[in-house]
């Protein structure tokens, strides 16, 4: 008796790993119809429906309409269960914490700035923990749905540790483990990350960076930092310290810094005998230059000569295609952008595109839920999918 020909099991790595990358295809596209996600990911309609019919029946994501004025030729269209999970995200400063919260679907729920009463480390966690009970009351959602917390440091994030080096504006940041008491305090898993990393996620995420794989981030403001992504990952380097952009010009014996102190400095030896008056204030002379003043322009050139000098070890050793700026000073994009590029296009053989960031001071924050977005896909995919029966 000849046997029906069986058609052989999918293992369930290979079957785990499809069912992923179909979510996330969902997730970046969605609404998204069937055909759709199998010429986005690579995958045969056979096993794109597959992995469907188990993302499903797990409650991952669930059918809907197709965009409006769109032609759906009758297909069916689907999209992530946003509700299935929510992560918090927050960016801490020296001034003040940005936080806010987002579920599966990528849609930010709450988003809150506070003050800070202080520029410490307990001050820190104590707001965080009262601005979390804030985010989670306007989400709406059931507290048990968080995933997650990301929080981005003005630091060094030691990969292996979780220690954070190299943080000067929240004074006492280095001197406790800082993630663990977050973690105690808050009763959930805490993810540190370094903010200027975090603003790189972000643009790659939903800015100026979305679609490019190989680019630098480079923050000036108080002070200045970079995130490199290569390949669509970010790059942290073997300390954690990749982007510390700071220490690329540190044998030279000359005065290069473009943030605010170094600009300060900057303006206090050229207007000596001007009418310039202390303390120049960063965003004075950026008014005063746009004003037409003469040593004010000037300060604004060195300014842009000290972020190309900066960039261009940057491109020179990764290629980079894509330069942003962000921070306070980096955002002036009506005054540095020309002169940052005329000089890297002078000084290298194959120059970035260089932009402004597109998300401005939301950058770190967007970078933190696009970390936590992406562990909570993980965790809440394993739980569910794992325990419905294949």
């Amino acid at each position: 008796m000849t046997r029906p020909t069986s058609r052989p099991a999918i293992p369930p790595l290979l079957k785990h790993m499809n069912e992923r990358t179909v979510l996330e295809t969902i997730r970046q596209g969605a609404p998204i119809s069937r055909a759709e996600i199998s010429r986005r990911a690579g995958i045969s309609k056979p096993t794109v429906s597959l992995a469907l019919q188990s993302l499903l029946k797990a409650g991952l994501v669930r059918e809907t309409a197709p965009d409006p004025g769109r032609p759906s030729y009758g297909a069916v269209y689907f999209e992530p269960a946003a509700e299935a999970a929510f992560v918090l995200g927050f960016d801490l400063g020296a001034r003040f914490l940005r936080g806010a919260a987002c579920d599966l679907a990528g849609e930010v729920r709450a988003r809150e700035d506070v003050e800070l009463p202080s520029t410490d480390a307990e001050t820190a966690i104590e707001t965080i923990a009262a601005l979390r009970t804030s985010l989670v009351e306007e989400t709406e959602l059931p507290e048990e749905l968080i995933d997650g917390v990301v929080v981005g440091v003005p630091g060094v994030v030691e990969p292996d540790t979780g220690r954070i080096n190299l943080a000067e504006n929240v004074p006492g940041l280095e001197e406790r483990p800082f993630d663990a008491e977050l973690q105690e305090r808050l009763g959930l898993s805490v993810t540190l990350e370094n903010d200027v990393n975090l603003a790189a996620l972000g643009e790659h995420w939903r800015g100026v960076a979305r679609g490019v794989d190989d680019f630098a981030f480079l923050s000036v403001g108080t002070g200045m930092g970079a995130g490199v992504v290569l390949r669509g990952e970010l790059h942290r380097g073997h300390h954690g310290a990749a982007g510390e952009i700071d220490f690329a010009l540190s044998g030279l014996h000359a005065e290069l810094d473009p943030s605010a102190a170094g600009v300060a400095a900057l303006a206090e030896r050229l207007a000596a005998a001007r009418r310039l008056a202390t303390p120049y204030d960063t965003r004075t002379l950026f008014a005063e230059a746009r004003g037409g003043d003469r040593v004010a322009r000037e300060v604004v050139e060195e300014v842009a000569r000290r972020i190309a000098l900066h960039v261009a070890p940057i491109c020179a050793v990764a290629d980079v295609a894509l330069v942003v700026l962000g921070g306070g000073l980096g955002a002036n994009e009506d005054l540095l952008l020309a002169p940052v590029r005329r000089l890297l296009g002078s000084w290298l053989p194959y120059p970035p595109r260089v932009e402004v960031s597109s998300l401005g001071e939301a950058a770190v924050l967007t970078g933190a839920l696009a970390v936590g977005l992406r562990s909570a896909l993980d965790s809440v995919f394993l739980n569910r999918a794992g325990a419905v029966p294949a």
